[in-house]
């Protein structure tokens, strides 16, 4: 199971102010054990942004995701099915939570 969830900030940057979010991607294991995957900066969501962290996570001995469990991320679906080499009726369940 993957939980990926996000605190947003605005930031100063060369006296521009814009938003950027911080999304933690927790993993728990088979066996029950819970770790830290990433800890991603971002400016926005998109599949091709999320397809990049999962390859990312791929290529650091993520094997497979069964579940993910997130508050309705742009792009997320498509990313997991393109990432993991899925036929859609086969994606991984995705439970959204959240008032987006």
């Amino acid at each position: 199971m993957v939980y990926i969830d996000a605190i947003h900030y605005s930031v100063r940057e060369d006296g521009v102010i814009r938003k950027l979010a911080a999304y933690v991607i927790l993993g728990l294991t088979l066996e029950g054990k819970k770790e830290v995957l990433s800890i991603q900066i971002g400016e926005n969501e998109s599949s091709k942004y999320w397809l990049c962290v999962l390859n990312e996570l791929k290529n650091r001995g993520v094997k497979d995701i069964l579940i993910l469990c997130s508050d309705g991320l742009t792009g997320i679906k498509e990313a997991i099915t393109a990432a993991f080499r899925r036929r859609s009726s086969s994606a991984a369940s995705y439970i959204w939570y959240g008032t987006r």
